[in-house]
């Protein structure tokens, strides 16, 4: 494809290969891969960062409490609020003073329970600070009070919160210490920690500590996530852009000028902004025109073709009917005699032309279903050659066959190379003098770039100089003097040159003189490639 091409000249110019990304073989494909993978990276490295952040804030959070809680233990035995003969036990009072006394961060709770998990003291029960949020608005004046009474979610949500509590603390007056995040009585998540208060080794209750602020913490990194997404989101909005601007606008344009050529029958898309691109694109755009050019060229082929056939086919049909109707005005049976052969010659000039014009047309399909196999020309040369000397007649050339090569072997398709020498010994045949003779050569020449040549040669008068290239086009059918009109239909070496063309061959046409410089016979010559070489 185009684009290959030009990485192959960009290797050769700095003699160095050209790496480039490819996913699965295409440049754009491996850059939207990119762009995509680069937003989920974004936003995949984000996530995991504030993970690992909000893990860390709060444990950091759960080992302050834990150091806090055991200061304020330490201070409850320096006191004497855990001390009692002969038994220690919590001096409820004391306590609730102390927590009076000592400062409570806002939002945090302290609460202290006994060694039978009772609530001792509560710091928002001591403080000055009343918890709640604001009233609603009053009702009008003579409007019932509803009753006040808790929904059931809410009860519900006591229940569990109470219950969460009670058991963290019974887990702490095993002697553990706890850490966890629950939710209080309002449905908000907590980080607690629940520290046994001692002494000496005894357990005389709990200490729990609670910092309302984790939602706060949570919602932190919330907003902080948002800047990953938006950028994670930008990165996919611009390849989705780029996707449309890229490769759907491009497929659009390309299927509309397509349905431009059905419509309008239009010969060619042309495109020059899309032909420069140097992606798969750019290689489809120009696939599509170097396609519709193709096609183009065969349909103006084909419309020359069917222009020459009916132009070639209406020569004898108008010498037939001019036979035909001077045939009831003839006296003699000599007259009679005469119109009747050259009714016959035209009848078989028509026959003969309608069959290579069908041949002619069947042979690119022939070529393109056929599967190419190695073939040996000497075999192949040799069997033709014993074809005609089986079928040899009085009058007729003598066909003769040498070859200098051992190993000639070329990759193609028996059936059309065939009907490619049968065409030339033909041609050769009919131009010779009558018991006169067609040499066929075959020679091989490593130091060429097409080893194989293939000589037919006769001795007859030649081709005019002027014609040894026309004569391989369709439907030429100048004959010297003394040849039997009619026994050619024109096709014959146009058939060959578009065989050997599909082979990777070619096929030209020259003549032999002798010392003098007289033409003494015409020789066409075919070269091909050996099998497994590149021409």
């Amino acid at each position: 494809m185009a684009s290959a091409t030009a990485t192959a000249k960009a290797e050769a110019e700095d003699g160095r290969p050209q790496r480039r990304f490819r996913f699965g073989g295409s440049r754009l494909g491996g850059f939207i891969l990119a762009l995509n993978l680069l937003s989920l990276l974004i936003l995949f490295g984000g996530a995991l960062a504030l993970n690992e952040w909000q893990r860390g804030l709060i444990e950091a959070r759960q080992e302050s409490l834990s150091v806090q809680a055991k200061l304020l233990a330490n201070v409850l035995g320096e006191l004497g609020i855990t001390q009692g003969e002969p038994y220690p036990m919590l001096d409820p009072g004391a306590a609730g003073l102390w927590l009076r006394d000592n400062f409570i961060p806002e939002g945090q709770r302290a609460r202290l329970y006994d060694q039978d998990g009772l609530l001792v003291s509560d710091s928002y029960a001591v403080t000055d600070a009343i918890p709640g949020e604001a009233l609603p608005p009053a009702n009008p004046a003579g409007t019932a009070l509803a009753p006040s009474e808790p929904s059931p979610r809410e009860t519900a949500r006591v229940k569990r919160a109470n219950a969460e509590l009670s058991a963290e603390v019974d887990r702490a007056l095993q002697g553990a210490p706890q850490a966890d995040i629950r939710r209080n009585e309002n449905g908000d998540r907590v980080v607690s920690v629940s520290l046994p208060v001692r002494h000496v080794q005894q357990v005389l209750g709990v200490l729990t500590l609670e910092a309302g602020d984790v939602d706060e913490t949570l919602a932190a990194q919330r907003r902080a996530l948002t800047p990953f997404a938006l950028v994670a989101l930008a990165v996919n909005l611009l390849s989705a852009l780029v996707l449309h601007l890229f490769v759907a606008r491009p497929v659009m344009r390309l299927s509309a000028a397509a349905d431009q050529v059905r419509l309008q029958r239009a010969r060619a898309i042309s495109l020059p902004d899309l032909e420069d691109r140097k992606d798969e694109i750019g290689d489809l755009a120009r696939a599509l025109e170097s396609m519709t050019d193709t096609l183009s060229t065969r349909m103006d082929a084909i419309e020359r073709f069917a222009a020459d056939v009916s132009h070639e086919i209406k020569n004898p049909l108008t010498s037939i009917r001019s036979a035909l109707e001077t045939l009831p005005l003839v006296k003699t049976d000599e007259q009679r005699g005469r119109l009747t052969n050259l009714l016959q010659q035209d009848v078989r000039r028509l026959d003969r032309l309608i069959t290579d014009i069908s041949n002619a047309s069947r042979l690119d399909a022939e070529l393109s279903r056929d599967r190419p196999r190695l073939i040996d020309l000497n075999e192949l040369l040799g069997d033709i050659v014993a074809v005609y000397e089986g079928g040899q007649k009085p009058g007729e050339a003598v066909v003769r066959f040498a070859s200098t090569a051992d190993a000639a072997r070329v990759l193609g398709r028996d059936i059309p190379l065939g009907q490619v020498f049968r065409n030339l010994i033909d041609n050769a045949r009919s131009f010779s003098p009558a018991d006169g003779e067609v040499r066929v050569r075959l020679e091989r020449d490593d130091s060429r770039d097409l080893p194989l040549r293939i000589r037919v040669e006769d001795d007859g008068p030649g081709i005019p100089s002027e014609n040894l290239e026309t004569v391989f086009e369709r439907f030429y059918t100048s004959r010297p003097k003394g040849t039997a009109f009619g026994a050619n239909s024109g096709l014959g070496l146009s058939i060959v040159r578009q065989i050997v063309d599909a082979h990777g061959g070619r096929v030209h046409a020259e003549n032999r003189v002798d010392e003098d410089g007289n033409a003494v016979g015409a020789r066409f010559e075919v070269l091909l490639p050996l099998a497994g070489r590149r021409p």
